[in-house]
This record gives structure tokens, C-alpha cells and sequence, in this order.
């Protein structure tokens, strides 16, 4: 039995005790313990203790109406008590499954045929590989089964989405990433920018680094092309105006398929509806989770077009059944709380409160420009970024994550929950937050920068 020191059977014991925690140092969690959330409500949380905080993440980029909606826990009792649960497997289906595949083809950003349910972000991920390797087969094409994703890029953790991120850690003693998977370099501009390169010219770079991995590979082998509209956990990264446009030309050349992951950036986060429409992609598949139920239920969707829905359906004819699936995908619950979140969003116009509180909260984070450990303020729509540096002439730390964990740590003693990718923290708050609440969270901002900046004398 594990012996329970210091903490005398209280939670956070017993979480040491019973609980292996997700991205966490396991050995560093027995000796700190948790930080244990109570409640919660609108953009804040509360822990054990009582101390309130902002969520500046939105939990994991995710809860866009705030944490104690009432329509959607409303609508997840109803269904609890009609239907708790049924499935989709051979033809079988329910009314809010049906609802929100229309509901969702409506809204899409680009013309799209058919939607797919899962479970979550990764498992979404992974099922499109999946797709897109029997979509290669039904088309007599099974050499075609490469796929390009990009260096800092984030798509779940599973086998294959997590072979699809490019970061090394989920990498890493993992025995990955896969075969077939690729990546290309990552489009920030203000980190791998050529000393004199303009931005037009960086995005040029970006696609013809593309063409070149397309050629070396073998344009007939490479079936998709991965990518998020904008760069969440990889540091919040909005690439160049003119990258996208840049990017599908080579695709189209080559007739690769585009995945718009939108897992992040999806149901108003960047000042659209999808971040397709703010980035101007014209995706073939759409990915979707987190915020289609504010993640008060584990649930996401595939969009597809028809030019990658037809091929499937005709496999699954000549073998009998598309054979995946999973118990709860399209499960009742998460389909009716996603109803009742897209119609919290679209009744209280919070894709235009993104555009609105987003530029506000961006354009006092850029105030932070002037401090000597701020090396960019980025961002776009209700996602932003404050990239920190010991030397703002060379862009660069000397050890990789310090000062984004103190600053971190800072902003959480000054109640406001963040989170730092290495030396870049991010803020992503819920859908809901106002111009004043914007306001609190930059001036915690504010605080906590200088205070690190007392703290490593360079005030």
C-alpha cells in the first residue's frame, strides 16, 4: 500500500495515492500534489481551498459558454431521462444524432456531405487516418497512403494522431511517430523567419519546403495534408496571411487531401464560426471536438465532403460494412448538449464577442511589448500568446520553458490559470468573457510580468 505522508488522507493524498495524472511529471505530482478544482462558474473556477480564478485556458482550450450554462446541463438532464444511451452501429440511429449532422453540414464552412462520430479530438484524428488509408484502397490507389502534418503541430495523443503532432514529448519513448507520417516545418514567422525575409517570402519557403517533401516522397504516395487553422498547443502560431493560400495550391497540384483539424479553433474561437473561414481554407474534412460541447461531455465529429465520403461508401459495399466504429460515438447525451451549445453561441453571438473581447484583450497584451522579457504578443480572434525571452535580439532562453513556468506560476498566485508551452504562455478564456473581465485577466498579466521581471532583475 503507498504510504500517505504529509497529507493526512486528505484529496490531495489520495490523489498522489490513486491517481496517475495526464501531462504531468509523475514522480515531480507525488511530491507537490494537486491543485484541486471545486466549482465553477462563468469564466472562473474555484479550488478546495476557496480561491477563486479566471480559467484563461477555457479548462483545456475548450469551455466556450463558461462553466455552469444552465441550457446545456438542462438539456443533458432531459436526455438523461428520454434516452441515456443508444448507439450507431448498423443502421440504428436517434433524433440528436440525426439533429446535429444537420445542424453541423449547415454551418460548415465548405460544402460537406456526411458526418462521422467519436469520442474525442485524438480518436477523431485517428479515425480519419484510418478513413483516408481505406478511401486509398476503394480508389485502386494503395500506394497512396503518406500523410504531412507539421513540426509543433498538436492532434491528440493517440498511436496515430499522436505520430500526426509534432512535438517531441508525445514522441518520445513512445516509439513514434508511425510509418507514413511526416511533417513539414511549422509557420511562425517571427521564430523561423530568415534574418531579412519578409513574410510573403516566409510563406513561400513554407510551401515550397512542401513541394519538395511531396516530390522527394513521391506525389502518388501522399494522400492528406493535416493542419490546424491556427497552432494551439504548439504556442498559439497564426501563420502569414498568404500561407494557406500558398499551402492548398501545392495540394490541389497534387490532388492531396486537406484535414482542417478544428479541435481548437472550431465554434467561434478565432472570430468565425470555423477557423477555416478566418484563415480561408477550403478543408476536405473537418475535425471537431473540445468546444462543440463546451466539453461539458467527452464528444466530437468528422465532417467529410463528398470526395472523400463516396469512395468509403462504395468500400463498404464491395467488403459488406465500414468496420469501425465506437460504443459511444454519437452517443445521446454529448449530441444534445452539442445542440444546446451551438444554440447558447449562436443566441448570444459569442463568435462576434470572440472578434470583439479577442482584439481588446490582444491589443493590451501587445502593451506588454515594451518589457525586456516579452519577445511577441500573438494572436487572433479569443486565442493569444506572450512569448517570453532573456534576450530579445536573439529571440532566444537558455533553458527552454524557465521563464514560461515562473510567469505560469506567477499568474496562478494572482488567480488566473494559464498555460505555458515551453516560454510561450497562452490565453484562451471561455467564449463568454467581457471587455471588463478581459481587462482583469491582462491586468493579472501585467502583475505577474513584473513581478518575474523583479525577480530576475531586469525591471
Amino acid at each position: 500500500m503507498n504510504e500517505l505522508t504529509n497529507f493526512d488522507q486528505t484529496a490531495e493524498a489520495r490523489d498522489i495515492a490513486y491517481h496517475m495524472h495526464a501531462y504531468t511529471n509523475a514522480v515531480r505530482h507525488a511530491e507537490v500534489g494537486p491543485m484541486i478544482i471545486e466549482g465553477g462558474e462563468g469564466i472562473y473556477v474555484e479550488d478546495n481551498e476557496g480561491r477563486r480564478y479566471i480559467e484563461g485556458m477555457a479548462g483545456l482550450w475548450s469551455v466556450g459558454v463558461g462553466f455552469n450554462d444552465q441550457r446545456l446541463i438542462k438539456a443533458a438532464t432531459d436526455q438523461l431521462q428520454k434516452l441515456p444511451f443508444y448507439h450507431n452501429f448498423g443502421h440504428k440511429s436517434h433524433a440528436p444524432a440525426i439533429d446535429l449532422a444537420e445542424q453541423l453540414i449547415a454551418i460548415a464552412p465548405v460544402p460537406m456531405s456526411k458526418v462521422f462520430y467519436t469520442n474525442s479530438g485524438s480518436e477523431a484524428n485517428d479515425t480519419v487516418l484510418k478513413m483516408i488509408w481505406y478511401r486509398s484502397n476503394a480508389m485502386g490507389k494503395p500506394e497512396k497512403k503518406k500523410v504531412i502534418s507539421r513540426m509543433r503541430g498538436y492532434h491528440g495523443v493517440t498511436i496515430a494522431s499522436a505520430s500526426l503532432t509534432g512535438l517531441p514529448n508525445n514522441h518520445k519513448s513512445f516509439d513514434l511517430p508511425i510509418d507514413r507520417v511526416l511533417h513539414t516545418m511549422a509557420p511562425h514567422f517571427w521564430k523561423d523567419g530568415n534574418p531579412g525575409e519578409t513574410e510573403e517570402e516566409f510563406a513561400t519557403r513554407c510551401a515550397n519546403e512542401l513541394e519538395a517533401m511531396i516530390q522527394r516522397e513521391g506525389p502518388e504516395t501522399v494522400a492528406a495534408f493535416w493542419a490546424e487553422p491556427v497552432m494551439g498547443a504548439g504556442g498559439v502560431v497564426v501563420p502569414p496571411k498568404t500561407y494557406y493560400e500558398k499551402i492548398q495550391a501545392v495540394l490541389e497540384k497534387h490532388d492531396i487531401l486537406f484535414v482542417a483539424d478544428e479541435v481548437i479553433c472550431g465554434f467561434g474561437r478565432t472570430g468565425n464560426m470555423f477557423g477555416s473561414e478566418t484563415m480561408g481554407i477550403r478543408p476536405d474534412v473537418i475535425v471537431m471536438s473540445k468546444q462543440i460541447t463546451s466539453s461539458y461531455i467527452p464528444f466530437s465529429a468528422i465532417m467529410m465532403n463528398d470526395r472523400v465520403y463516396g469512395p468509403i461508401a462504395e468500400e463498404s459495399n464491395r467488403i459488406g460494412t465500414f468496420g469501425h466504429g465506437f460504443t459511444a460515438g454519437g452517443h445521446p447525451l454529448g449530441a444534445a448538449v452539442a445542440l444546446a451549445n451551438l444554440a447558447v453561441i449562436q443566441d448570444n453571438d459569442l463568435v462576434a464577442n470572440a472578434r470583439d473581447v479577442g482584439a481588446h484583450l490582444l491589443g493590451r497584451l501587445h502593451g506588454l511589448a515594451d518589457s525586456p522579457l516579452v519577445g511577441e504578443v500573438r494572436g487572433i480572434g479569443l486565442i493569444a500568446a506572450v512569448e517570453l525571452v532573456e534576450d530579445k535580439a536573439t529571440k532566444s532562453v537558455s533553458t527552454a520553458g524557465k521563464l514560461g513556468g515562473l510567469m505560469n506560476n506567477a499568474m496562478m498566485r494572482n488567480g488566473l490559470i494559464s498555460r505555458n508551452m515551453y516560454d510561450a504562455v497562452a490565453f484562451c478564456p471561455p467564449l463568454i468573457i467581457t471587455r471588463a473581465q478581459a481587462d482583469d485577466l491582462f491586468e493579472i498579466v501585467a502583475k505577474s510580468l513584473g513581478e518575474l521581471e523583479a525577480e530576475l532583475g531586469v525591471a
